[in-house]
């Protein structure tokens, strides 16, 4: 908590997922502090669910002696619509898959008005998305939606946020970490702790990272 009460006073903003830890100590230690929850998480976490829905969904059809559609699109749902391969029958596959299952469809274009909600132009534009989009997955017969939109509706604040601190995520800190776990593995893990957090701090210094 120490790290809390050097800078505290100086944050104005915190991006963070939806977890209670985090969002617990934000709250206990720098109360003023905004929360911002980040938005690529968020679009983690609806993908977790939309991976789950589709194998309960597998194995309901599979059980039934359904036709296997389902089986092996697992990468098509969580893509990005517009990186689909034509050349692999890769949107081909994903759209028979959708025609034939309609919990799983209705999940899947809710996915992407979800992702849509942070390209609105404006945090009223985002008020208004959000809240429809909550309103449309409580009001479907999907429960995974139905709880889903319950956890949106309970963070709303935090997820409109994003618009007052100008896109504020936690893409810098995770970048970071992924340098910071480069630099250990180059190095096959540093017995010194002082010289290792050495290196830690001059990471943005530099593009490049020489352990010696």
């Amino acid at each position: 908590m120490e790290a809390f009460e050097t800078i505290g006073a100086r944050i104005e903003a915190v991006a963070t997922d939806m977890g209670p830890a985090y969002i617990s100590a934000v709250r206990a230690n720098i109360p003023d502090a905004t929360l911002v929850f980040d938005h690529f998480h968020i679009i983690k976490l609806f993908n977790e669910k939309l991976t789950k829905l589709r194998h309960d969904l597998q194995r309901e059809a599979e059980n039934g002696l359904g036709k296997p559609v389902l089986k092996g699109i697992r990468w098509l749902l969580l893509k990005n619509p517009d990186n689909l391969d034509d050349k692999r029958n890769e949107r081909q596959r994903l759209d028979e898959a959708l025609k034939l299952n309609e919990p799983l469809a209705t999940a899947y274009y809710m996915k992407e008005e979800l992702r849509n909600i942070w390209h609105q132009p404006d945090k009223l534009s985002a008020q208004n998305a959000l809240d429809e989009w909550v309103k449309k997955a409580a009001a479907s017969d999907v429960n995974m939606l139905k709880q889903f939109s319950k956890t949106i509706a309970a963070h709303r604040s935090g997820i409109l946020a994003y618009f007052d601190f100008n896109g504020l995520s936690t893409g810098p800190l995770e970048g970071t970490n992924n340098k910071i776990k480069t630099l250990h593995k180059m190095a096959y893990g540093f017995r010194d702790v002082e010289f290792f957090k050495l290196k830690i701090m001059a990471l943005h210094e530099t593009n490049y990272v020489l352990v010696g």
